[in-house]
């Protein structure tokens, strides 16, 4: 069934444990990550970053295919704009059936930010969609230096309060990408965050962030994590441990296969390190 976060992330804040955010693609991987959650009986957010736009689907396109296979859905899904960069295309997703936005202001000036995401909330509680915004620059793993820009826990709070944004995405030691080695977790500043702020908070950069990090950021704290660069790997890494052998018609189909099921083991491990419950 398709449905808002705003459920979802109540009970996962509430009863400590996480919801993953996972980023599809394209048709297969939105298939794929349905067909587990739904297996399983547990709420998924399907996620589509405006970074994604136009590689393999287009925006249109992406909401019509999830749209459709969320409704066929027994378990929750809510179909969720990743990292929007402008109201316009926040605007965009929310017409177009997303159920969720993120406007990702992150890197303008708190007052900046504030306007930006209060436009966004306005229109769209308007309309019944919840909204995410950031406070926190969650960089790239390729610079060591933003892994040092911490969610400050008074400006976290005030933004919270001026905006009435539905959850908050932190910065708390995790970048985007993959690490060469684990990252370090500032666990006082989450624990600090999740006392004063009362909205869900969000993690982003799951991906291959150590699997304890995960575990304690889903049981102490945050409610929605964000996973996109371990599906990829894990279908790729299925793939590529094929044998080699001279090409066949059927091997475009064994290929799917493999990616599939390495997607698929790749997002059970992530509900059971974020202690998914049904809701």
């Amino acid at each position: 069934m398709l449905v808002t976060s705003k459920e979802m992330l109540a009970k996962a804040q509430a009863e400590k444990f996480a919801i993953p955010s996972a980023n599809f693609v394209d048709e297969d991987s939105l298939k794929w990550h349905l067909e587990q959650a739904e297996k399983q009986n547990l709420p998924i957010i399907l996620s589509f970053a405006e970074c994604h736009f136009d590689r393999l689907l287009d925006l249109e396109t992406a909401s019509k295919l999830a749209i459709y296979r969320a409704k066929k859905t027994k378990n929750p899904v809510c179909l969720h704009l990743d990292h929007g960069e402008s109201f316009e295309t926040c605007k965009k997703a929310v017409d177009l059936g997303f159920t969720s936005v993120m406007i990702d202001g992150s890197m303008l000036p708190f007052e900046q930010n504030v306007a930006l995401t209060q436009k966004v909330v306005a229109y769209a509680h308007e309309h019944g969609v919840v909204v995410e915004a950031e406070i926190g620059h969650v960089g790239s793993n390729e610079r060591a230096e933003d892994l040092d820009i911490y969610t400050s826990v008074s400006e976290a709070k005030d933004f919270v309060a001026q905006t009435n944004v539905d959850s908050l995405a932190v910065s708390i030691g995790t970048a985007h990408g993959l690490y060469k080695g684990t990252p370090k977790i500032n666990f006082d500043r989450l624990h600090e965050l999740a006392e004063a702020v009362s909205c869900p908070l969000v993690l982003h950069g799951g991906s291959n962030s150590g699997d304890e990090n995960l575990h304690r950021c889903a049981t102490e704290g945050i409610a929605k994590i964000n996973v996109y660069s371990d599906f990829m790997v894990s279908a790729a890494k299925a793939v590529y441990a094929l044998e080699p052998k001279e090409a066949e018609v059927e091997d475009y189909y064994t290929y799917k296969a493999a990616a599939k099921k390495g997607m698929q083991t790749m997002l059970q491990h992530v509900f059971d390190l974020f202690a998914t419950k049904s809701l």
